[in-house]
């Protein structure tokens, strides 16, 4: 078989890739060799005798399964862990997670009807000012207020 690095080298050249992922289909060996310009080999790409195979990747299978583990608490024992809790899960991100479900349920309680605009609105403060917990203290909170409006 005669040499036919030139024609890979103006293949992966108009392919755009490296010269490893240059194929030549065995059959059309002969035609390729015969292909002299990149023009030839243009032609060649086109009919399908010459083309790049596919980029090989690092596979993320196992990622996922580790990934997927850790959804539902696996994997993340003490001997896994690098930094203090306060980094894992900052203050800040515990706090807008407190302060968004204890405002969601309040727009609920007030749609609702159990609550009017004046106590949503006190209610509303308290919690900014982080009066309350969670919702199951809010509510503990509310059931307290209201037994008294009785």
């Amino acid at each position: 078989m005669t040499d036919i690095s030139s024609q890979r080298r103006m293949a992966a050249s108009i392919l755009g890739c490296g010269e490893n992922r240059v194929h030549f289909d065995p059959e059309r060996v002969t035609d390729i060799k015969n292909a002299i310009s990149r023009e030839d080999l243009r032609g060649l790409i086109e009919e399908g005798a010459i083309s790049a195979r596919q980029i090989r990747g690092n596979s993320r299978g196992r990622a996922r399964a580790k990934m997927a583990k850790r959804s539902y608490g696996h994997c993340k024992g003490p001997g896994r862990r690098r930094g203090a809790a306060g980094a894992r899960d900052p203050s800040k991100r515990q706090w807008i997670r407190k302060i968004r479900a204890l405002r969601k349920t309040l727009v609920e309680l007030r749609e609702g009807g159990q609550i009017n605009r004046h106590l949503y609105r006190m209610l509303y403060r308290q919690s900014a000012g982080g009066q309350f917990r969670s919702v199951a203290h809010l509510k503990a909170h509310l059931a307290i207020i209201m037994g008294r409006a009785k």
